[in-house]
């Protein structure tokens, strides 16, 4: 008997027709992938691709800085530490393009450690210097709750309306793995906010730029529903 994940499960009831026509786009006579999934040395890249795959985007990991390039949009994914995320970075060339993609709008989704890559600094280990998309810092979880934050959790909507999380309901659940947590210093930034041990953000958006504390590609039914979101905010910029 073959056993599935609740993403797998869910991407099994979509079928493989495609939501939406999120066909290739030619520059120059040379298709550019949709979505760029940045492999930058961490795992559950398989689960991403598999998500937004379902969704009918046109996507593809790459770890080559021309890939960023050429790509309408991004994904940073990924199970980590801020060092070995930072550095994966940076080793393969990838910060500079993933950073000018950023500054020409081109829509972005972080998800886990792509949410603390964002930001300032982290104080993970040492401290480690990230990519300072949106001020801020990343923090450890409070001593008063388990670590890591690993299972199912409410996110708690701040405004209603934003594209990232159009049609999922208020309250649903998602699927945490971390143990630190990004505090973007503009609070207008925060959509969303989770509650374990501290009120922590757990979806942040500015303009283009989104991403997900959680893991929206193991999250079932609702986090199938935020990469559709992404992958049609993507399509139609």
């Amino acid at each position: 008997m073959m056993l599935y994940t609740s993403t797998e499960m869910a991407v099994r009831t979509i079928g493989t027709r495609p939501r939406f026509d999120l066909a290739q786009a030619a520059v120059g006579g040379t298709a550019t992938t949709m979505i760029a999934i940045l492999d930058y040395g961490a795992g559950n890249l398989r689960s991403v691709l598999k998500g937004l795959q379902a969704t009918g985007a046109m996507c593809r990991v790459t770890s080559d800085p021309a890939d960023v390039a050429r790509a309408r949009a991004l994904v940073i994914p990924g199970v980590a530490a801020a060092a070995d995320t930072m550095s994966g970075l940076r080793a393969r060339g990838l910060v500079e393009p993933a950073l000018e993609a950023l500054r020409d709008g081109k829509p972005f989704l972080g998800i886990c450690m792509g949410l603390q890559a964002l930001m300032t600094f982290s104080e993970e280990g040492d401290g480690e210097a990230c990519m300072d998309v949106l001020h801020g810092s990343v923090l450890k979880l409070p001593h008063s709750v388990k670590v890591p934050h690993m299972g199912w959790n409410q996110v708690v909507q701040r405004r209603s309306g934003a594209w990232l999380l159009d049609g999922i309901p208020d309250g649903a659940n998602f699927y945490f793995v971390h143990s630190f947590y990004a505090q973007p210093q503009d609070e207008a930034t925060i959509l969303a906010d989770t509650d374990y041990g501290v009120r922590m953000p757990s979806v942040v958006v500015r303009d283009h730029i989104a991403a997900t504390q959680f893991h929206p590609e193991k999250s079932g039914r609702w986090g199938l529903r935020l990469l559709e979101n992404f992958a049609r905010f993507a399509g139609e910029r």
